[in-house]
């Protein structure tokens, strides 16, 4: 599958353009189909021959937290069974409120699920 777009890098915000933003739209949705990796992405550039992007990076286990993923890595990563990293292809953009009080977020910190 095909990660990096045309159309994917049109509708993504600028890296740091969110700072400002209370709650910035998760925009694209990456996944590990064999396992419970997630990448919730906010905006996003091209850095040389790669595109960086930022947004919650949940691992599944246990503590995700805001960071940066470069597409390259993404592109490069083998899953069990051989398989690579997958792009949502039905994601609809939400906040990223939504995001972290969903089940989708394994969020076990006070505040970090959208709750205080």
């Amino acid at each position: 599958m095909k990660l990096r777009t045309k159309t994917l890098e049109k509708q993504l915000p600028q890296l740091r353009s969110q700072e400002p933003v209370d709650d910035p739209m998760v925009r694209a949705h990456f996944f590990d189909p064999t396992g419970p990796a997630n990448w919730y992405i906010t905006e996003g550039s091209p850095e040389g021959d790669d595109f960086v992007m930022f947004g919650l990076c949940d691992m599944g286990l246990g503590f995700p937290e805001l960071g940066y993923a470069s597409m390259n890595e993404l592109q490069s990563v083998k899953t069990r069974l051989g398989l690579g990293v997958e792009r949502d292809l039905y994601w609809t953009p939400k906040p990223l409120s939504e995001i972290k009080r969903s089940d989708a977020c394994t969020c076990p910190y006070p505040g970090m699920d959208g709750a205080s």
